[in-house]
């Protein structure tokens, strides 16, 4: 490890350490534009000149290697009177329009400008003005603030593997473009909005609704899949203005789905703001002590072994417990919170997580897919694998399911669960492939193991893991990769079917009298008999709501605390933002209050009791933000059970962005489908 001298500071870092992150190890802040940790060199701006000893004039410190014994000086005058001249530069072309500009308040250029700026201009020339480019509708251009850094360049072609942006001309003449004008199609394009160091790209949804220091800024999960991605919800009054990511590098480094970020604008439409009860074939608004009543009046006078419960995707881990012990009160055993009717084995928690985690696909060199397109169910998780395949020359990846567009190469297996049969076979070319890597993985998807032989296609999955070597001491590369935030945390309380239960396909069909679905609304509601008397308890009128008999309005993710539990089995706390609208209510003081109707009041008040209970049913809810690999167990017994059908895998998901009730009812997700999706699909036809 070289020794350096920094401003008077010497200090040892690691080899190929920058000037740049030399001098942050010192505590010295550079300021830069184009440079960022998690993208390529590129040099561009000059604004981290530093002077180092013995050479002759002030160096781009991102640019340059440290040596051993090297002096570096990050605050002389020349190197001020440096900065002060390329920020002159920058700002020859740059507009005026701060006022107007939506990355006023947290914009880069800006606050260097007040520490490098001058206060008048010397150049008095005409100022070059720049086409505005259409990039969709998600993200905003004004090409004139432009100052050719290539952030999102890099991130598009470097993080997000879709390379549609780049520099044409040169000089002054250059401008950053995507060539033909059409919507960015990568699923994390947002995030250039927060690369952007001045205001060229901005959030389309977002253009002069706020500014920054109007917003109250609140730390939450993102609930849109399950990765748990950390993020920070920028509301002001009683709506949701913004939702931006936070920097979790366990979990989703600094990176946010489009989804997820966009989607915000579903939360103040079709949104259930008050109780609501079919009388007489229609359904017509009540008060909560009407709905209420009319609950308890159905759940006294049924049969406990007629009463069942689903669980939706977007559930906090508080309502399903609340639900889950109501129901146990009640007698009833018929409980799910697998709408898709997944074969996960919750006896055995390491069957159903990313027993790898997260952070550990940084040190895999193979991967199989099962039955999963991680672009779509998952695209930060995309993005490290993809970052894992650019840093590893060796790193292999194999596919068996529905072809895909992953943003890194692979071999495509087969579509049928016959390829999948065909990895036993050591003679197998990837087979060998797996079995030569260090530490493979194994992906399954829940498409796999929704379908009918999904049971046969987990076994022979878990087969193919122990005979490529990915099941040992130190390393579990067996996984499941969930697409829904309340799966890990329902399968952890046990929201599933209790001894003589019935699951979602036992409760459908005339299985159950009563049914109680907790926001579930990607069942078949056409197999619930008009007979089944329905209670629907959610944030969204979708086809639970629709097919409701009462309707219970309760709170969505930004409206309330809660706790959810992400892929890899880390237990996560979000905050609430802003309150319900009208007369919702957080969902589990809805069940709560059933419960005391019922004279079977559950025992607890609060949230602090109602997570003690949580802890009680799982000690993994009282060690919140902690994940720890799990050593495989019992592999060496799975059968392999070949009686699987040849019915080709299919897609989690007809559409990226619209999966749930609330990106359905998002206005910004339906243009992304008219302007980026539709397009896509008639050039691939």
């Amino acid at each position: 490890m070289p020794k350096v001298t920094v401003d008077g500071i010497e200090l040892e870092v690691p080899n190929g350490f920058s000037v740049l992150q030399a001098a942050e190890a010192a505590g010295k802040e550079i300021p830069r534009f184009c440079y960022h940790e998690r993208l390529s060199i590129a040099g561009n701006c000059r604004m981290c000149l530093v002077e180092i000893e013995k050479m002759p004039k002030p160096v781009a410190s991102c640019g340059q290697p440290v040596g051993e014994g090297m002096v570096i000086f990050t605050d002389t005058e020349k190197v001020r009177q440096s900065r002060r001249n390329v920020m002159e530069f920058l700002l020859i072309n740059h507009p005026l329009d701060c006022p107007i500009c939506d990355q006023g308040g947290e914009c880069d250029l800006q606050d260097e400008a007040m520490g490098y700026g001058r206060d008048h201009t010397r150049y008095h020339e005409n100022k070059r003005a720049v086409t505005d480019k259409y990039f969709g509708p998600l993200v905003k251009t004004v090409m004139t603030r432009c100052i050719q850094c290539t952030r999102c360049v890099r991130f598009l072609a470097e993080v997000a593997g879709v390379p549609e942006l780049g520099g044409t001309s040169r000089g002054e003449n250059l401008e950053i473009t995507n060539y033909v004008e059409r919507g960015l199609s990568s699923e994390l394009s947002g995030n250039i909005i927060d690369l952007c160091p001045v205001g060229a790209l901005t959030a389309k949804p977002y253009a002069f609704v706020a500014r920054t220091w109007e917003l109250r800024k609140t730390d939450s999960i993102d609930v849109f899949d399950a990765i748990g991605t950390n993020i920070r919800i920028d509301s002001r009054g009683g709506e949701v203005l913004r939702i931006l990511p936070r920097i979790n590098d366990a979990v989703n480094e600094e990176w946010l789905a489009d989804k997820s970020r966009f989607a915000l604008d579903g939360l103040k439409r079709k949104r259930l703001d008050h109780p609501w009860l079919r009388r007489n074939g229609k359904v017509q608004a009540a008060t909560w002590n009407e709905a209420l009543a009319a609950v308890v009046a159905r759940l006294n006078g049924a049969d406990p072994a007629r009463i069942g419960a689903i669980a939706g995707n977007l559930c906090d881990a508080e309502s399903m417990m609340a639900l889950k012990d109501l129901l146990t009160s009640l007698g009833s055993p018929n409980l799910d919170c697998r709408q898709d009717g997944a074969a996960l084995d919750p006896a055995h928690r390491e069957n159903y997580l990313f027993n790898t985690t997260i952070e550990g696909i940084d040190e895999a060199d193979a991967v199989l897919f099962v039955g999963v397109n991680p672009r779509h169910e998952a695209p930060v998780l995309n993005a490290r694998i993809r970052r894992r395949w650019v840093e590893d020359t060796g790193f292999v990846a194999g596919m068996v399911g529905a072809p895909a567009d992953l943003t890194y190469p692979h071999t495509h297996l087969g579509s049928e669960a016959a390829a999948l049969r065909a990895l036993l076979d050591p003679g197998r070319e990837f087979t060998k492939q797996l079995v030569a890597a260090k530490k493979p993985l194994l992906i399954i998807g829940q498409q796999a193991l929704a379908r009918a032989d999904g049971a046969s296609i987990f076994a022979i999955c878990r087969q193919i893991a122990l005979a490529s070597g990915m099941l040992t001491a130190d390393w579990h590369g067996f996984n499941v990769l969930h697409n829904a935030a309340a799966r890990v945390g329902g399968l952890d309380l046990g929201f599933v079917p209790q001894a003589g239960g019935r699951s979602v396909a036992g409760m459908l069909n005339g299985g159950v009298d009563l049914l109680w679905l907790l926001g579930a609304d990607e069942i078949d509601m056409s197999a619930i008999p008009p007979e089944t008397f329905v209670i629907y308890q959610g944030h969204h009128g979708d086809r639970g709501a629709a097919r409701a008999d009462i309707i219970l309005p309760g709170a969505a993710y930004t409206e309330k605390p809660g706790t959810y539990v992400n892929t890899e089995g880390r237990v996560q706390y979000a905050q609430r933002a802003i309150f319900p609208p009208g007369e919702a209510r957080e969902d589990w003081t809805i069940i709560r209050a059933v419960s005391g109707l019922l004279g079977k009041p559950l025992p607890y008040d609060d949230l602090t009791a109602l997570r003690a209970r949580m802890a009680e049913a799982n000690p993994v809810f009282a060690t919140p933000d902690t994940v720890r690999r799990l050593a495989p167990t019992g592999a060496e017994t799975v059968s392999v059970d070949r009686d699987v059908t040849d019915a080709p895998f299919t897609p989690a998901f007809a559409n990226y962005y619209q999966t749930d009730p609330i990106s359905r009812a998002s206005p910004t997700m339906a243009k992304c489908v008219s302007e980026i999706l539709a397009p896509l699909q008639q050039a691939a036809e």
